[in-house]
């Protein structure tokens, strides 16, 4: 099994902090995001790891790891970063965003399952932004469900979607079968051989919604607390109390 961790981003809503920084390499209680999510997959016997990189990319420097680079990150989205790591999609897959900390067991049950296509998700997302005053819910990555079945992969949260479906939050982290991740990456090629621009400014929510309506199938398992997503200064206060 292998880790690919999206790491290209530039972190400008956490402002200062990140003008010499990778997010990634923000600390939280002494260890940096990164550190964190590399220690957990080497916990789980996942050595063959994948960071793509992009801004301040020279700081990123963990032994054992492989690396490549999105040169263009301020201007091309997460799939394009992801899909840097073309040449390894191959075979069972972790994909995690790394701006994201996880404590053990989610991790465990991840690895630990046998679905074809497996998404960690939050249902009690609401709550979490209601402590989340500078962190609208507006940004998040959101999939709704009818009685447990995936009916959509969107953003731009509205009442309607809220009102008529269960809704839960795609935390970022991902498992892919190896028949998974050769569906994932025929796609992505398909779609970049039409329009190299149509992939550059698309999400990863917005790739899933594309697998979804050609009938692609995903499970989803939810992930209560213990976990963060750190993208301002109220995050990190957040997280460096739940992970104290």
């Amino acid at each position: 099994m292998r880790a690919i961790i999206i790491a290209a981003g530039s972190g400008s809503r956490l402002g200062s902090i990140t003008d010499d920084l990778p997010k990634p390499l923000v600390k939280i209680n002494g260890k940096s995001i990164l550190g964190r999510q590399i220690s957990l997959f080497n916990k789980m016997g996942i050595n063959d790891i994948v960071v793509v990189t992009g801004y301040k990319r020279d700081r990123i420097k963990f032994e054992n790891i492989k690396y490549v680079v999105n040169n263009d990150y301020s201007t091309t989205e997460q799939l394009f970063s992801l899909m840097k790591a073309r040449s390894f999609f191959s075979g069972e897959l972790i994909v995690s965003y790394g701006d994201i900390i996880y404590d053990e067991e989610i991790l465990r049950h991840i690895v630990n399952q046998e679905d074809n296509f497996l998404l960690a998700v939050d249902p009690n997302w609401k709550q979490s932004y209601e402590k989340r005053s500078d962190n609208p819910a507006m940004l998040a990555d959101f999939i709704s469900l009818n009685n447990g079945k995936i009916t959509k992969f969107f953003t731009e949260l509205d009442e309607e979607s809220v009102n008529f479906d269960e809704v839960v939050e795609f935390i970022g982290l991902m498992k892919l079968s190896s028949n998974a991740s050769g569906v994932f990456l025929k796609q992505y090629l398909a779609m970049e051989e039409l329009s190299k621009k149509s992939v550059e400014k698309l999400k990863i929510i917005g790739f899933l919604e594309d697998l979804r309506k050609t009938g692609v199938n995903a499970s989803i398992f939810n992930v209560k607390d213990r976990w963060c997503e750190i993208d301002t200064g109220q995050d990190l206060e957040i997280a460096r109390k739940i992970f104290a």
